[in-house]
């Protein structure tokens, strides 16, 4: 490719014609779509042809028409707030929603969603234990405070800290939950208002963005199924359109897409026809359930054989893809006619975009439309930051802005297929409520898993977080973003401030917790950060040049593209006019005035390697960037600006993944969940200190943010907790002396406190008592492993950009059935842990062993040292069962590790020796002096 031409003609016709296959002689894949002029596939290294206006347009009197606009919209504005004042005390204002609702029919008219809130009986008690707790905690405090272990003041002094942290770090995960909500949601009702029989359907299009990199790692099958669960998605097809990212560039993505796109000819209208569930084939034909269940069609199961043996051909047909990609030819790859493969190199390549399904592209068996699926590979050049997910997912923001426009944005991993084929209805039941939409920036489902052992031995479905912590945020400002499954007003994305807040300001709610009672106090208006003031004015100055381009429909055009190059714009979205242009379609829809043949290269334009620099892409727009959990960022970001979320729980589960159910990948999960807290904390988007101008974030989701970047510092006291029982066992000494009968009633009722308030949580909640138990251990596991590196890591990268990495090595697999449960992979993670077992472990035989030798009345003083270190047995049970593996062999090294660590406690031990009574030498001479030998 020649870096003058900006588009390479014979690549484009290869990869739109003859899509590529591998090796010199290779038939192709997907030669037989028929693919409409403007939906070709291409691809560029750089387009220049975007104009751009360097200088003003300027008035008689030399000022700027733009700047003119802009204050003369400012004047409007505020004679409208003070025509809204006047209103406002003779009647309240009906919203145009409103009045179309009147002339719909009384189910149409009725609320799409409802919220309930926990019934008092168990809400009240809940509340009450708390603040009970609380007051145990203080009197607990202060009893330890005030009466030290001198004997091991040490010891005493690091076990007061590490309770202090706890204590705090459970108030930050407590509190947050002191409002939950559950909500409903009313699917025929959105059907009824939005689409009425004989018209066409008014529900909004929605742009469904999938990510991939290596598809070696991960698997094409799992990424096809993915895309076909959404295609077959129960939604009006002409609002549906799936995104791929192909963030590795890699032939095999693009070559099993090809075959996927065939496939879905088949497999939507078989969903359609028979209502199938779920709608990802390698999942519901493995489904161990009467599938015959509630059909009536006399040819369900001649057609469900016929599309099982369909689909079994298609998996073949990708497996050999997969097969024949394992050795990469010493050439690259080739397409049909001998050109290379433009993503030879993934880190060195072109932009390129293949639509393979469409609207006016191919359709179903029976000649339906098909939702349209479109292949994306961003531009990548040696120099360029790319920024991995987020970076990628930013891409798709602006390329599906191009193409189609979507007013939300559903996004979701390449393994989490569509669970329940209603799901986006479930999201517009709020999305499209203009009572409830007005200021919500996305829609949250919980994440659901396949695949995982029956006792969830490691935690994975974190049932805690997903059904108590995010209801409980539901009832304050909505719950985090947690990376998939997650419904985006595109709105919010671009950066924008609700509309509904400058309505709001004289709310009754409460600004800590958005309660809307008296259990807070009323507080004066926060002082105006001034950094946050003058985003406000530029923001306000952007919201106004917004407005001048919404009234500037008899300008030409030159006048218009004079408005968008405005430095407010350029800076912000970019040198593309299309792209702003269709920042400003709140209701989506590709701009009329775009010519369509120029789509998909302006498509092409803003995935190039330099589009985002010096503009506000991963700073105020799109995906944040500067952490590895971008997901935690962005939803912050958004919530900061004054919108709220929403939690959707439907019954069916919306989503379903696959999660690493072996102990050393779930650590390394962790690890790198952890380590993105670690560098939000060491960013400017800290939530210690970051948005508190606007006063625009509750207190509470403040402090529920806060809890999630300062968890993984929690590992150095609760490794340092975890060691005082063996400490304390080889020693001979403790951490709490011996307790009167105040002391004993405080330790009592703080053990009955941290009981029930885990027995009313289970409650109101739902989840079970053994989900409440895992949770508890796995806190304890990635604790001292992979929260540890974490905060390490952390600190080398941020500080010193020193950037560690932690690998993997299979070392076993066993078992067909759960067999990567019992999968032994070598990391250093497990070395922490397994000490840990093995010191407590240790210090209870050696504690056990002077009870024997001292008698009666050393068991006493023994018994709570024991249950201190069985404490931290049974937390770390399942890493140990999980380190033995079926067969109790654990990896050698991490053996060789514990042991060695072990032995150094031991050998402090016998150096100490604890358990001898020291020998007084002039004590013993005198007595032998008085005794006759």
């Amino acid at each position: 490719m020649e870096s003058e031409s900006p588009y390479h003609e014979n690549v484009m016709d290869d990869v739109s014609n003859n899509p590529s296959a591998a090796g010199n002689n290779n038939n192709t894949i997907a030669a037989d779509h028929n693919i409409a002029a403007q939906d070709v596939g291409i691809h560029a290294r750089h387009v220049s042809n975007v104009s751009t206006v360097d200088t003003e347009m300027n008035d008689e009197s030399g000022n700027p028409i733009w700047k003119n606009r802009v204050e003369s919209w400012k004047d409007k504005k505020n004679k409208k707030k003070k025509g809204d004042i006047k209103v406002e005390n003779e009647a309240p204002q009906v919203p145009p929603e409103q009045q179309m609702e009147e002339n719909l029919p009384q189910d149409a008219a009725q609320p799409l969603s409802i919220v309930y809130p926990v019934p008092k009986s168990r809400l009240a008690p809940y509340r009450t234990i708390i603040i009970i707790r609380l007051i145990i905690l203080a009197f607990f405090f202060h009893y330890r405070i005030t009466n030290p272990v001198d004997s091991a003041f040490g010891l005493w002094l690091t076990s007061v800290i590490c309770e202090i942290w706890f204590a705090v770090s459970w108030v930050l995960d407590q509190f947050p939950k002191w409002s939950p909500i559950y909500r409903e949601t009313f699917p025929d009702r959105l059907s009824a208002r939005y689409e009425r029989e004989g018209e066409p359907s008014e529900l909004a299009a929605v742009d469904f963005f999938v990510s991939t990199v290596d598809p070696l790692k991960e698997p094409p099958l799992i990424t096809g199924n993915t895309v076909l669960s959404i295609l077959a998605v129960d939604y009006p097809v002409e609002k549906v359109s799936c995104y791929v990212s192909d963030d590795g560039a890699a032939m095999l993505t693009f070559e099993s897409l090809a075959e996927t796109a065939d496939f879905a000819r088949k497999w939507v209208p078989f969903c359609k026809k028979f209502t199938i569930e779920p709608r990802a084939p390698e999942f519901y034909f493995s489904q161990k359930i009467d599938y015959l269940k509630d059909k009536v069609q006399p040819s369900f199961v001649k057609e469900r054989r016929a599309m099982k043996r369909e689909y079994e051909e298609y998996k073949v047909r990708v497996n050999a893809l997969v097969a024949k990609a394992q050795k990469t030819p010493e050439e690259g790859w080739t397409m049909q006619d001998g050109t290379p493969w433009p993503g030879n190199n993934s880190r060195d390549h072109p932009g390129m975009i293949q639509t393979f399904l469409g609207y006016s592209g191919a359709r179903d068996i029976e000649g339906n439309e098909l939702p349209r699926l479109v292949y994306v590979s961003r531009e990548k050049r040696p120099g360029y930051q790319h920024h991995k997910k987020a970076g990628a997912e930013n891409a798709l923001v602006r390329v599906s802005a191009v193409l189609t426009n979507a007013p939300y944005i559903l996004n979701l991993d390449c393994d989490h297929y569509v669970n329940n084929s209603k799901a986006v209805r479930e999201a517009m039941c709020f999305l499209m409520d203009p009572e409830v939409s007005r200021d919500v920036c996305y829609v949250q489902f919980p994440q659901r898993f396949d695949g995982i052992d029956r006792s969830d031995r490691y935690a994975n479905r974190n049932v805690v977080f997903f059904d108590v912590n995010m209801r409980g945020l539901d009832g304050i400002q909505g719950p985090v973003y947690v990376g998939t499954g997650c419904v985006f007003n595109r709105q919010a994305l671009y950066g924008y401030s609700p509309l509904i807040r400058s309505l709001s300001k004289s709310s009754s709610s409460c600004s800590w917790c958005d309660c809307g009672s008296c259990c807070c106090p009323s507080k004066k208006k926060p002082a105006i950060d001034p950094v946050e003031a003058y985003r406000d004015a530029k923001r306000e100055e952007l919201d106004a040049a917004i407005f001048n381009l919404r009234e500037i429909d008899s300008y030409d055009e030159y006048e218009r593209s004079m408005l968008i190059s405005q430095m407010s714009f350029e800076k912000t979205f970019g040198l593309s006019s299309v792209f702003i242009e269709s920042t400003l379609m709140e209701n989506g829809g590709v701009p009329e005035s775009v010519n369509p043949a120029m789509l998909v290269k302006e498509a092409i334009h803003v995935i190039g390697c330099g589009y985002e620099e010096k503009t506000a892409w991963g700073k105020e727009i799109g995906w944040i960037y500067g952490s590895v959990t971008e997901d935690i960022l962005t939803g912050f970001k958004m919530q900061c600006r004054g919108w709220r979320s929403i939690y959707c729980m439907p019954l069916r589960p919306a989503f379903k993944g696959s999660a690493p159910i072996n102990l050393s990948d779930r650590l390394h999960q962790v690890l790198r969940w952890a380590l993105g807290s670690v560098e939000i904390f060491l960013s400017r988007h800290c939530p210690l200190w970051y948005g508190f101008g606007g006063g625009r974030l509750k207190g509470l989701q403040r402090m529920a943010y806060i809890n999630t970047i300062v968890y993984p510092f929690t590992s150095l006291p609760l490794i340092a907790y975890c060691s005082l029982p063996a400490i304390c066992l080889l020693t001979g000494k403790f951490i709490i002396p011996t307790l009167s009968s105040v002391a004993s009633i405080i330790f009592l009722g703080l053990f009955i406190s941290i009981i029930t308030t885990s027995v009313l949580e289970l409650r109101w909640s739902g989840v079970s008592i053994e989900d409440i138990w895992r949770n508890e251990q796995f806190w304890v596991i990635g604790g001292v492993s992979a929260h540890l590196f974490a905060v390490f890591q952390g600190f080398l990268k941020m500080l010193a950009g020193v950037d560690t990495n932690f690998t993997v090595t299979t070392k076993a697999a066993e078992d067909a059935d759960f067999g990567e449960l019992y999968m032994v992979k070598w990391t250093t993670l497990l070395i922490p842990p397994t000490t840990l077992i093995i010191v407590n472990m240790v210090g209870v035989i050696a504690g056990l062993s002077d009870a024997l030798n001292k008698g009666y009345e050393a068991w006493g003083p023994l018994f709570g040292k024991v249950f201190f270190a069985l404490w931290v047995i049974f937390h770390l049970y399942p890493f140990l069962k999980g380190l033995m593996g079926r067969q109790n062999r654990t990896p050698t090294v991490v053996v060789l590790w514990s042991v060695l660590l072990a032995s150094v406690f031991s050998l402090i031990w016998v150096k100490i020796n604890p358990f001898i009574n020291k020998v007084d030498n002039s004590a013993l001479a005198q007595n032998c002096i008085s005794i006759d030998c």
